[in-house]
């Protein structure tokens, strides 16, 4: 187990975003599991004081803080609908406060702000077909949509899933989307650029799993969740659908400090990637230059 020097004062302190008496103070939180999810990866239970609920929405982020360490924005892997007195965390291995991250053990603490940002707008996407591409990492954040989704499985029409990975030791929560091929209510299709001699999988860049599936324009939205370079070409693949630039969304995640909208680290031309996003359409994206 990690020591982390924390002020306990601050445990019992009411979150920034409901009460608190300081935007900058985080909550210190507790984990309660642990989870090797790939070789980069690891999965998090964590738990606020209390078991309070983060009352978040999908496609939302909260800051997560180590004293001494530093403090990085991570998107909410669990759906609200799962969410009740912890909330999952999937983090990569990619710099000095996940590598510090990484060596935490169940019974640790880290410091929580939030949840921030804009999510997807889950009302708006009731009564159609979702379609959700995923690349990478991306597919941690699309797990609370997703699961958000199969969880109220009546108020959506398809639920298309489409993830694609460098290779297959890549891949994240194969369990996940063993069940969600399963399912008849479910659409699901996974590729990976590289194969090895174990893959008997579709190989390509995700783009290529747009062959294989049909979608009416009309009733459809589509959300894309994962490396900037592959929205380029998702957009066009769905553009050529029919969809037009108001039923795609994407999450925009820049280099996000504060989360609050105050240091400017995530600013995109006049907007707040930390505020006004992360989850913006297509639409908006082209009114700014730099978004993509």
């Amino acid at each position: 187990m990690l020591d982390a020097t924390f002020n306990l004062s601050t445990t019992t302190t009411p979150r920034a975003f409901n009460g608190h008496t300081s935007i900058y103070l985080p909550v210190i939180a507790t984990i309660e599991d642990v989870q090797v999810e790939s070789k980069l990866e690891k999965v998090y239970d964590v738990r606020l004081p209390g078991g309070e609920n983060l009352g978040h929405s999908p496609g939302q982020f909260v800051m997560v803080s180590l004293p001494g360490v530093g403090e990085a924005p991570i998107s909410v892997m669990s759906s609200p609908s799962r969410t009740h007195d912890t909330f999952r965390l999937c983090i990569r291995n990619a710099g000095d406060l996940t590598n510090v991250i990484h060596k935490l053990e169940r019974g640790d603490r880290v410091g929580i702000r939030g949840p921030f940002g804009r999510g997807f707008p889950i009302e708006v996407f009731k009564g159609k077909d979702v379609l959700i591409a995923a690349g990478g990492l991306g597919i941690a954040p699309a797990r609370s949509l997703i699961d958000q989704i199969i969880d109220n499985r009546a108020d959506f029409g398809r639920l298309i899933i489409l993830y694609g990975a460098r290779n297959p030791s890549e891949l994240l929560f194969r369990d996940a989307m063993a069940e969600w091929e399963e399912r008849d209510d479910v659409e699901a299709l996974v590729t990976v650029d590289r194969a090895d001699d174990t893959w008997l999988g579709h190989v390509g860049v995700i783009t290529r799993l747009f062959e294989h599936i049909q979608i009416n324009p009309y009733h459809t939205v589509a959300i894309t969740v994962g490396p900037p370079i592959m929205y380029r070409f998702v957009v066009m693949e769905l553009s050529g659908k029919g969809l037009t630039p108001e039923q795609i969304w994407m999450s925009f995640e820049r280099r996000m400090k504060c989360g609050v909208g105050k240091c400017g680290h995530c600013q995109v031309n006049h907007r707040y990637a930390c505020q006004e996003g992360p989850a913006w359409t297509y639409a908006e994206a082209l009114a700014f230059e730099e978004a993509l």
